[in-house]
């Protein structure tokens, strides 16, 4: 069960993720999880938009000139409380799996006493098949899109 996450390189510039936010947000894109990783020279935003809105978003971020591409990612819940993450990378590393990438969702369920959580896993079908024999919670592209 996996979400789409748009990748897009950044020049690591003054303005450059106030620039790239401006363009997506004049377009009408609503973000709905983002991530920032960085180097030097150049940066990854990672970001969640509706499924509605995949196709727009990439459109306008390639005629714009920057380089984008749509990744698979796992958007799993876990207890909002101490220890919840751990209990789900445990289950992570027991499975022999590592993470690539991970970052929160910003938005969460109405009344949920659960966090979500995007991932990138080393094994992605396996982490699925993992998730689901251990009762861990996915959201689905469309439970997304809902939020």
């Amino acid at each position: 069960m996996f979400i789409k996450q748009i990748s897009v390189f950044l020049e690591n510039h003054n303005g450059a993720l106030r620039e790239l936010t401006e363009l997506l947000g004049k377009g009408g894109i609503d973000l709905l999880a983002l991530s920032v990783a960085d180097t030097q020279n150049f940066g990854i935003i990672r970001i969640i938009v509706s499924s509605e809105q995949t196709d727009t978003a990439m459109l306008a971020l390639r005629d714009n000139g920057y380089v984008a591409k749509i990744n698979h990612v796992i958007c799993a819940e876990v207890p909002d409380r101490p220890l919840g993450l751990c209990e789900l990378l445990s289950l992570i590393e027991k499975a022999g799996l590592s993470v690539e990438y991970m970052y929160s969702f910003l938005r969460a369920s109405k009344g949920s006493d659960e966090a979500h959580m995007i991932l990138r896993l080393s094994d992605g079908k396996k982490a699925v098949e993992l998730f689901q024999m251990k009762n861990v919670k996915m959201l689905s592209q469309k439970d997304v899109d809902a939020l």
